[in-house]
């Protein structure tokens, strides 16, 4: 089978045939005198050699006709061009003993241009299906909001689809009304959205920005869903970028979406002295925060990757993740119980971790509020304890401890046992560090995390509600997983000992326009989705803090991380008094609370 490279090539041979013959015939007003019609068809064997060579020279047989585009036409002017002048130095050299009219010179190139751009051009028309008017009228009529370059390429492709059919676009740049994009025409602003889309007879709209802020695509879902539509959006910049996906995976817009942040800037090279060529120790690996750092830190090659988990089902889905994903990468999978000092033990004197990140911990709040209180200190407190411990013992050069907001003033026994933890590791730090820097690392909620609000309103929606909000006045901190995930790791490479990292988490959201946005977003209203409000759950306040009032905080060079440094370091005294208190037989709920205010004074345990 003859290749499509040779075929494209024969084009232009037939092409230039036809400049060739159509110059003659303009130049003669199509009635070529006997001498000039010999000369001709005996010139053009000699056109063809050099004119061909020009053509491959100039790589016109790299791109595809699909995707013609400006620096294809470029290509072929130069061709042509060059061309233009090589054809009547080669025809001299020849001496044919006759001459070309040189008004056929001039036109020859100029038509070929118009033949080799043309079918190129026309090749793409057809295939983007601008050539068959037809076509526009096939597919549910859709407005697209924005009018960039994220637009003008998703016009292109939904051009070939018989699903949306594209009616207008609308962009606040004032510059941009009245005219068009891809012959496409843009209708107004956004903020006439409800107008358009009426006129139009038009049920969805598509968000074509992925570069905007959060708050840009967070008025126009908003302003599109008033108005009754279905809103879609294209893909964000990292997803396009790294090719996982094309402009044209159109899909429903999420509230990850409106609460996007801007993109973390990682110290790759400091990154990959921490993490590459490292065994590096991943405890609650596959919980949502433990597995994000594990995809993470997979970028940076280490080593050997060891997943520590005591969860079976959770440590069999992420070894099969990463079976997949990272074909090229070691990993182990090691089923464990931070509490566990022997297991723990074998495994860090078999494995050798050079770096510990430790995610491994109870964190749902109500459930741990009562029934388990005193497992939830065991495991974050105890656990921590032991894990740290043995990074000690086995020469780990960085402990990173994953902690909470709810650490700060808690009022709850997870927050209370989260503060305690980082209170072990500082202790630690500072009576026996032997080379391991112990670094802390504070973040509010994390959204789609497991036990987090969005998945539990998402369900709740899908029942047809109510969606349920524990007051309306209550507020939380709010980060996506990979950015907590990449910050965590920037962190643990900037900690020197001893610090506790604050995360910059943007503006506090209420849980109750959280709520609504998600109404919205799934094509309902306040009337078809009640919210109702059931009352704070045990151990719950309306509000998180990152700072605790005696700690001071101070800036760092990346600019969404601070050092919060706490007053008053424990001893060896303190870690032992709280080893024997750890290691006592269960304790009532009552007994728990007392002896955490006792180890973390700021604690006040409420009650709703």
């Amino acid at each position: 089978m003859i290749s499509r490279s040779v075929l494209v090539f024969l084009h232009d041979l037939a092409a230039a045939t036809v400049a060739w013959l159509i110059a003659y015939w303009l130049r003669f007003n199509f009635d070529i005198p006997p001498e000039f019609m010999a000369a001709m068809w005996s010139d053009l064997p000699a056109v063809l050699v050099v004119q061909g060579a020009c053509f491959y020279a100039f790589g016109l047989y790299r791109g595809l006709w699909r995707f013609a585009s400006v620096s294809d036409l470029k290509r072929i002017l130069m061709a042509c061009g060059v061309a233009a002048l090589a054809t009547p130095a080669a025809l001299l050299m020849l001496q044919k003993g006759h001459f070309v009219p040189r008004s056929v010179l001039v036109l020859e190139p100029l038509l070929l241009v118009v033949i080799m751009g043309g079918v190129r051009f026309g090749y793409r028309a057809w295939k983007d299906g601008h050539l068959f008017p037809g076509r526009a009228g096939i597919g549910e009529p859709v407005l697209v909001i924005g009018a960039g370059d994220a637009a003008a390429t998703l016009l292109r492709e939904l051009a070939r689809s018989q699903d949306w059919r594209v009616v207008g676009l609308l962009d606040d740049d004032a510059a941009m009304q009245g005219r068009q994009l891809n012959g496409v025409p843009i209708l107004g602003t956004v903020k006439g959205i409800a107008d358009q889309a009426r006129k139009a007879e038009v049920r969805h709209a598509i968000i074509a920005m992925p570069a905007a802020s959060s708050a840009q695509r967070r008025r126009a879902a908003e302003l599109a869903a008033a108005a009754g539509l279905t809103v879609l959006t294209v893909p964000g910049l990292d997803d396009l970028l790294s090719g996982r996906v094309s402009i044209s995976s159109i899909r429903k817009v999420e509230l990850e979406d409106l609460l996007g942040r801007e993109q973390v800037q990682l110290d790759d090279a400091g990154l990959h002295g921490l993490l590459t060529g490292k065994v590096v120790l991943v405890t609650g690996a596959g919980g949502s925060i433990g597995a994000e750092l594990c995809r993470q830190i997979a970028r940076f090659e280490p080593a050997t990757l060891v997943f520590y988990e005591l969860s079976e089902f959770a440590l069999y889905t992420i070894e099969q993740e990463f079976s997949a994903r990272f074909p090229a990468l070691s990993i182990r999978c090691v089923v464990g119980d931070v509490k566990d000092e022997t297991r723990l033990d074998h495994v860090f004197a078999q494995v050798r971790p050079q770096v510990v990140f430790h995610a491994a911990a109870y964190k749902h709040v109500p459930l741990m509020e009562q029934e388990n209180a005193w497992e939830a200190v065991r495991n974050n407190v105890l656990g921590t304890g032991r894990v740290a411990r043995a990074a000690l013992a086995h020469g780990v050069a960085k402990f990173v401890l994953v902690s909470t907001d709810k650490a700060v003033n808690p009022v709850n026994v997870m927050g209370a046992s989260k503060r305690l933890a980082e209170q072990v590791c500082q202790a630690l730090q500072s009576t026996g560090g032997h080379g391991t820097r112990f670094v802390m690392v504070r973040f509010g909620n994390v959204l789609g995390s497991s036990g987090s609000v969005i998945p539990k309103f998402r369900e709740q929606i899908a029942h047809g509600g109510p969606v349920t909000v524990t007051h309306p006045d209550i507020i939380r901190y709010f980060m996506l997983i990979p950015e907590a995930a990449q910050l965590v790791l920037q962190a643990g490479l900037m900690g020197q000992g001893g610090e506790i990292f604050v995360l910059d988490m943007g503006e506090p959201i209420k849980i109750a326009d959280l709520a609504r946005d998600m109404i919205r977003l799934s094509g309902f209203s306040e009337d078809d989705i009640k919210i109702a409000f059931t009352g704070l759950r045990p151990g719950e306040k309306l509000y998180e803090e990152l700072l605790a009032d005696s700690e001071s905080t101070r800036p760092t060079p990346h600019a969404k991380l601070r050092v919060a440094k706490g007053d008053g370091v424990q001893d060896d005294a303190w870690l032992k008094d709280l080893g024997e208190w750890l290691n006592k037989p269960q304790r009532n709920v009552p007994e728990v609370k007392s002896g955490l205010q006792q180890w973390v004074p700021e604690y006040r345990p409420v009650e709703h």
